[in-house]
């Protein structure tokens, strides 16, 4: 028996982080201050964005950027079942349509050629946007998401909270890191104490369009703006505009002092990410009835380690038995009762719902300790060798 329990996954909270929170609560800005831009300015750095908006999470941040992008009554919008609700729900939000396509069962991502044989199917005009998701930290081919796109006139939004530090390399053999607004219109992460960088909560936006950026910026405070260029007459020092319906998705201080320490840290742990995968990948390579997710990427940020058996209810609870605690990632959004009641149904995405029946989640995080590490190898390959 493990010493203590072993979660799919955990934050690490450093004494710099500490520090970096206490020194904010001691300061004289709790919201609206300036650790929010050097947050935002630092992550737009990191991902290689030129522009980079904070907020309370990573679904605000889908639902803003659904908003911005132009999402509402009779808008259609494509996005995978293999996801979180919330890539689902940006849409039903704005009073759009979702509509999903079936993944590759290699990479598991949004599968390009169902979403060309949709879109092909359908009269121009149809759809108004594709949301792919980079699942597990695996790095969508945003270039080729893109040229599609622009055949259809769709806005693309990337879905890269499992992915900050991931890539791809495009047709000219450079490196694009996920999110950087090199081909999407705008990017979304989220800093949930799961994610890679854990400010309790929070999320953040990413684009290279000033234009998107400024809307954002809007509608991240109620549709207000105090900005001379924006306001629609001149007036005194006090004057603001609410200019559209928006919200407020703001993120505080202390979170973005908690987001700016862990930032500093990230390409590291990132690092100590790839290393555990490397040393799961070693281990249960060629273990009888258990597949490892073959993604062929070099950019994978390895946001979760799923493995797929079929006895995958056993193994749930001989982990659990033996203080080990995984996680499914994700039942089918079309599956989920609200979205059958919307009319999807079994059958809809086979290659999506065969891998829901064999998926689970094994621990990784990088404050994983060695024993933990060598005791999940050894409990794992106990179960299928034994």
């Amino acid at each position: 028996m493990s010493p203590k329990a072993i979660p799919y996954g955990r934050q690490q909270i450093t004494e710099a982080d500490i520090k970096a929170v206490e020194a904010t609560l001691r300061s004289d800005y709790l919201t609206q201050g300036p650790k929010v831009n050097a947050f935002e300015e630092a992550f737009a750095a990191y991902i290689g964005s030129k522009y980079a908006i904070a907020v309370a999470n990573g679904t605000a941040a889908l639902h803003l950027s659904a908003l911005a992008l132009g999402v509402g009554p009779g808008k259609r919008v494509i996005t995978s079942p293999l996801t979180f609700v919330a890539s689902a729900n940006c849409v039903l939000y704005c009073g759009g349509t979702v509509e999903f396509c079936d993944i590759d069962p290699q990479t598991l991502l949004l599968d390009i050629e169902a979403v060309r044989k949709k879109l092909e199917g359908a009269p121009i005009g149809t759809y108004a946007g594709i949301i792919p998701v980079d699942f597990t930290g695996a790095a969508v081919d945003m270039e080729a998401f893109r040229a599609l796109a622009d055949d259809f006139g769709l806005f693309l939004l990337e879905d890269s909270c499992h992915a900050p530090g991931g890539y791809f390399t495009d047709s000219k053999g450079k490196k694009q890191n996920c999110g950087n607004g090199v081909f999407a219109d705008a990017a979304i992460f989220s800093f949930h104490p799961v994610k890679h960088i854990a400010a309790g909560e929070g999320g953040m936006i990413t684009t290279n369009d000033s234009r998107l950026y400024q809307k954002l910026l809007r509608l991240r405070t109620h549709g207000i703006t105090k900005n001379p260029k924006e306001i629609k007459k001149n007036s005194e020092g006090w004057y603001y505009e609410m200019q559209e319906l928006g919200y407020n998705y703001r993120l505080n201080e202390i979170s973005c002092s908690l987001g700016l320490s862990q930032l500093e840290r990230a390409k590291e742990e990132l690092s100590k990410r790839k290393k555990i995968a490397e040393r799961y990948i070693k281990a249960f390579t060629n273990v009888p009835d258990l597949e490892l997710l073959d993604t062929g990427q070099e950019g994978h940020a390895y946001h979760l380690f799923v493995i797929k058996t079929k006895r995958r209810k056993s193994l749930y609870d001989y982990l659990k038995k033996n203080n080990i605690y995984p996680q499914i990632h994700y039942i089918p959004v079309h599956l989920q009762p609200f979205f059958q009641n919307l009319g999807f149904k079994k059958g809809d995405y086979p290659i999506t719902e065969a891998y829901y029946e064999k998926c689970i989640t094994l621990p990784l995080f990088p404050s994983l300790k060695e024993e933990e590490i060598r005791y999940v190898i050894k409990i794992v390959k106990s179960f299928f060798i034994d």
